[in-house]
């Protein structure tokens, strides 16, 4: 079926209402969501399943938004979920976005008009070369766009529209799942996974057009706590040993070949992400990544060895280490049931682009759903650059995310 002919797409207008919807998350928040303002975008997407007649779509009381597209087939086709999340990232700001469709983008810089220095240029990004003739769309030059992930959001609306309007497409049951605080790690804290009831997962949450994600980081956090000396600033000659002084000694100190500005594709990495104290006690957090998962503890002995290395000149002082589990590489489970990711290749390559198996250096609410029970690889939706001023998606993207999700849920219905 070609569905670029068949019928009328909406994610576009979607996205751009979407978008305009303050939903950044906060990762110094103890509430669940981070902000409640997510739950602004989660009453909307309500609204408009319901509209569409999606009877039991809802918010709970957590800001997860649960709907189900009912069956359309006798046969026992498995359950299917598509996923994506609603919150944008605490890196740049989500307030007040103008989103701008660059209409028949033909390769020209990108100037955002309301900071003229913020400009997106083709070198830059090397997949903008794939957008000839498409019409991008950026934010105004002050905000981030929201592509991560407000353009899964609306594909995935969209599908469900083309799924109520066109009972021609055959399918199984599927439910839908939008989350909260994706972005502050949390986006599936309180997921209800024997509600969803489903035998797969999709996240719609990659980047270039094409890509299928198998693959992610194992990942773990660390906080390395200092323990100094203190003394009266005036009357400490060798008496002194600052904390912070020595927090700064082991970050300057850890190996340039382990940061993530120094590794790429399959390379783990160690990551400090904060740091805070004073004379007497001082605190690093860091983040610890790799695709395989037996490599983090000898990422947490580097961190303990030029801690080793830092604190003999400081014989006074002490430190210790506590390390905690944050996700692991889906790809395990995924092997498992390996027709989950061939059915979405399959459906990548009948939208007419050649699907492309990838790994991502980072981790998706499907890597924890994953581990949940729900095994939930990622689909392309199209964002780029995502977290900064310069993120951009093109509307013919989008589209084909969407006939990629149609034909998965006839694959799905077809092989039952």
């Amino acid at each position: 079926m070609n569905f670029s002919s068949s019928i009328t797409f909406t994610v576009a207008e979607r996205f751009l209402r979407y978008v305009t919807i303050d939903t950044q998350s906060d990762p110094a928040s103890v509430s669940f969501p981070s902000t409640e303002k997510q739950k602004d975008l989660g009453r909307l997407l309500v609204d408009e399943l319901q509209a569409m007649g999606v009877n039991d779509a809802h918010l709970d009381e957590w800001g997860y938004v649960y709907a189900t597209i009912p069956s359309n087939t006798d046969k026992d086709a498995p359950v299917i979920c598509f996923c994506s999340h609603m919150d944008t990232a605490p890196d740049c700001s989500g307030t007040n976005v103008k989103p701008i469709v660059h209409q028949n983008y033909q390769g020209q810089d990108l100037i955002l008009p309301d900071d003229t220095t913020q400009v997106i240029k083709m070198a830059e990004h090397p997949d903008l070369k794939n957008q000839l003739g498409k019409d991008v769309i950026t934010a105004s030059g002050t905000t981030l766009l929201g592509a991560d992930n407000k353009a899964g959001v609306a594909e995935i609306m969209d599908a469900c529209y083309q799924l109520v309007n066109h009972p021609e497409i055959k399918h199984g049951t599927i439910r839908i799942l939008f989350t909260p605080d994706e972005e502050v790690g949390h986006g599936v804290d309180h997921v209800d996974i024997a509600k969803l009831g489903a035998f797969a997962g999709y996240t719609m949450d990659g980047e270039s057009a094409g890509n299928m994600e198998n693959e992610t980081f194992s990942a773990d956090g660390a906080r390395l706590t200092i323990r100094g000396v203190s003394s009266h600033p005036g009357f400490a000659k060798g008496k002194m040993e600052s904390a912070i002084k020595i927090a700064g000694q082991i970050i300057a100190a850890l190996p340039d070949e382990l940061s993530p500005e120094h590794t790429e594709g399959m390379q783990g990495f160690v990551h400090p992400v904060g740091m805070e104290g004073h004379v007497e006690t001082a605190t690093i957090d860091f983040i610890i990544r790799d695709f395989d998962e037996a490599k983090l503890a000898g990422h947490v002995d580097v961190i303990r060895k030029t801690a080793d290395d830092v604190l003999r000149a400081f014989p006074g002082s002490s430190y210790d280490i506590a390390v905690s589990q944050q996700y692991r590489n889906m790809k395990g489970v995924l092997d498992q049931n390996p027709q989950i990711v061939e059915y979405a290749m399959e459906a990548i390559n009948r939208t007419g682009l050649t699907a492309k198996l990838c790994s991502i250096r980072g981790g998706t609410d499907g890597s924890r759903l994953s581990f949940m029970g729900l095994p939930c690889p990622n689909i392309f939706a199209g964002e780029h650059a995502f977290h900064g001023r310069h993120e951009w998606v093109s509307v013919q993207d989008m589209q084909k995310a969407v006939e990629t999700i149609l034909h998965l849920c006839m694959i799905w219905e077809e092989r039952s």
